[in-house]
């Protein structure tokens, strides 16, 4: 009986899930869109490649069946990914729990997975993008660029939205549309958030510790702390790409997505891109979270004996950075050449009281251009543990295609590992 397994999409999920498949004996063709594979591998971890994360954790992803990834990840998890790349002669280095090449390249491990391919003679497609996907008399079909293929058994891994100039457009969940299966709306993730405020030009560059609260309707219902990053249109920094998804499922009025536990029925379009519910989301920053309420107020009130000669700007210097200090000052009502002395106590404590609860209203997020990857996609609910389509047989999937994006620190590599490997395995053991 044959035994040919085709791949669409040609980036981590796809040659892990090429590599599996060949390394258990089918013949297996990639079809990449891009001129060369693993285009956006070259752009993970600030160009380190975060391979995975010691730390692995069904709390640092979201998905609409999370008892289906959680047996996912149990079947190849963090041990697994270290073994294959250890295997293809990857040194690894640990971080504080992060795994990166030895050599913090990602192109080393675009190198080794390309060079894996190769030895184990899969036939490669490039520049060929796939538009259609049909089955008949068992046999599976695709076609793209005037080109058309038959297979045994086909893995879609053509990523999502994130990144598109890489190759992740969207077209694999047309693809995916054309089997019967539905999708989770769709958002940019892992991506900076803009906000309506029009001073944050005066505060750009500026890079603070906080802890960051975000308020929906008057209720807090998430919250990140870490560095955070201002720009001259809003906020940035791997706290707010923690919850840049959460936020985005808000204001685009799908709350149910965000908040919910499995968030909600698969719908059977995604939404469109950063669509709005007419509502903002506020986000509230703390830059002294280290400090309790009552250490805070002894700190104040300990800061007194300066109120003599000072000026305003003098007085608060000291605290946060002088960009954020000026702006809270003006933001109280109060001149930066002001005598501290004469300035009414009410003001003095705004001041102070913003250095603690800044909030702002956030308006959108840019665009997948700058997103790290996409929320949403074809739910879980919808492929069997082996990540077979329910509604085609032979179809497999893998990677950002499928309902599940991950926090940041390699949670997204390495579902793209251990779902490619799973897709791969049962791609070639069905036979």
């Amino acid at each position: 009986m044959s035994n040919w397994v085709g791949i669409v999409g040609g980036g981590a999920a796809g040659m892990m899930a090429a590599i599996t498949a060949a390394a258990q004996g089918a013949r297996v063709t990639l079809i990449e869109g891009n001129d060369r594979l693993g285009k956006k591998l070259l752009s993970t971890g600030n160009g380190k490649c975060n391979l995975g994360n010691e730390k692995l954790s069904l709390e640092e992803y979201y998905t609409n069946q999370p008892e289906l990834l959680e047996n996912c990840l149990k079947r190849f998890g963090t041990a697994d990914t270290i073994a294959f790349f250890q295997k293809m002669g990857l040194c690894i280095k640990n971080k504080n729990g992060y795994l990166y090449p030895l050599g913090e390249q990602a192109a080393i491990v675009q190198d080794v997975l390309r060079y894996r391919v190769r030895e184990l003679g899969v036939d490669l497609v490039m520049g060929c993008k796939i538009s259609k996907i049909w089955k008949k008399h068992g046999e599976i079909f695709l076609q793209g660029d005037g080109k058309k293929f038959g297979f045994d058994r086909v893995i879609l891994a053509c990523g999502g939205q994130a990144v598109p100039k890489t190759g992740s457009d969207g077209s694999g969940y047309q693809l995916a549309a054309q089997l019967g299966h539905h999708l989770i709306p769709l958002v940019p993730a892992l991506v900076q958030l803009r906000c309506r405020e029009a001073y944050f030009k005066a505060v750009t560059g500026v890079r603070a510790e906080g802890k960051l609260s975000v308020y929906w309707r008057g209720k807090c219902v998430a919250g990140e702390r870490g560095e955070l990053q201002l720009t001259d249109y809003g906020i940035s920094g791997i706290p707010v790409f923690q919850l840049s998804r959460i936020i985005n499922y808000l204001l685009a009025g799908k709350e149910k997505f965000a908040l919910g536990g499995t968030r909600g029925e698969a719908e059977k379009e995604p939404c469109e891109r950063n669509r709005s519910s007419g509502e903002e989301v506020e986000v509230e920053i703390d830059f002294l979270p280290g400090y309790s309420i009552e250490a805070w107020r002894e700190f104040c009130a300990e800061r007194d004996v300066l109120r003599k000669e000072r000026t305003a700007e003098e007085f608060f210097t000291g605290i946060l950075h002088k960009k954020l200090m000026l702006l809270f000052i003006k933001m109280a009502g109060i001149k930066p050449s002001d005598l501290i002395a004469a300035v009414e106590r009410e003001k003095i404590d705004k001041v102070y009281g913003l250095c603690r609860c800044w909030r702002v209203h956030v308006t959108g997020s840019n665009s997948y251009e700058n997103a790290q990857v996409c929320a949403g996609g074809v739910p879980l609910d919808e492929v069997t543990s082996d990540l077979e389509s329910k509604k085609v047989s032979g179809v497999y999937f893998a990677g950002e295609i499928l309902d599940v994006d991950g926090k940041c620190g390699g949670y997204n590599l390495q579902w793209a590992w251990s779902s490619g490997f799973l897709s791969g395995r049962a791609s070639a053991e069905a036979f």
